[in-house]
């Protein structure tokens, strides 16, 4: 199996506590394709029906959902390791609520869904892993309606500021978004963002260098 399949694949929640060799194994008994599209491709529309298990080898996707106004929210980023929308692999429902756009290069491994209910039928190790995907999501997207709905935009970039803080183990944050990014992912305008950001920072809450931001009094957030 080709090394970047294999570590790709160690990443995945799906296959936590599986052996380099029980995964090799699991792919090479499992019917599935590699499946690559370009940067900026159109992986799925939103309303179009979710028809595959796919797991991301390589490259980085953006989920984004659009109101009829035009207003945009990204929802999720995916990137190796992550298995695309779970939720509605068995799901009567199973329209995509959100777009999803390749940022670069991207390779998935793909399985039938028929193929994929005989994988976790007959382990119990993989069942229990997609279980607690699922249960994950639903409290990953609780966090999300309630930071989009109840948050003022203040109050959004203060819990983005103290998540990425917390994440990077530091009160100094390098940014891995460009700010039009950041305004997305909480469906706020970027002139909101940079106009909350300077007056953060003219408070003395935060100093701004780029894309490196310090957190200088928490208590200011």
């Amino acid at each position: 199996m080709e090394k970047k399949l294999l570590n790709a694949l160690t990443h995945c929640p799906l296959f936590k506590g599986i052996s380099e060799q029980g995964l090799e194994q699991i792919v090479a008994s499992t019917k599935h394709k590699i499946v690559t599209f370009d940067k900026k491709d159109i992986y799925i529309l939103a309303g179009m029906p979710y028809r595959h298990v796919d797991i991301m080898v390589q490259g980085e996707m953006v989920a984004r959902m659009v109101s009829l106004s035009g207003k945009s929210v990204e929802v999720s980023r995916l990137v190796a390791g992550n298995l695309i929308a779970p939720a509605f692999i068995f799901s009567k429902d199973n329209l995509m609520p959100v777009s999803v756009e390749t940022e670069t290069e991207t390779t998935v491994l793909r399985m039938e869904k028929a193929d994929f209910v005989e994988l976790i039928d007959t382990d119990a190790v993989l069942r229990r892993n997609f279980i607690a995907i699922l249960s994950n999501i639903d409290v990953f997207l609780t966090k999300k309606m309630r930071v989009l709905s109840l948050f003022t935009v203040r109050e959004k970039i203060a819990y983005f500021l103290k998540e990425a803080s917390g994440k990077q183990g530091s009160n100094v944050i390098q940014l891995d978004k460009s700010r039009q990014e950041i305004a997305e992912s909480f469906g706020i305008q970027k002139f909101s963002l940079l106009r909350t950001m300077s007056e953060l920072a003219e408070e003395g809450a935060i100093r701004v260098e780029g894309k490196r931001i310090t957190i200088l009094d928490r208590n200011k957030l």
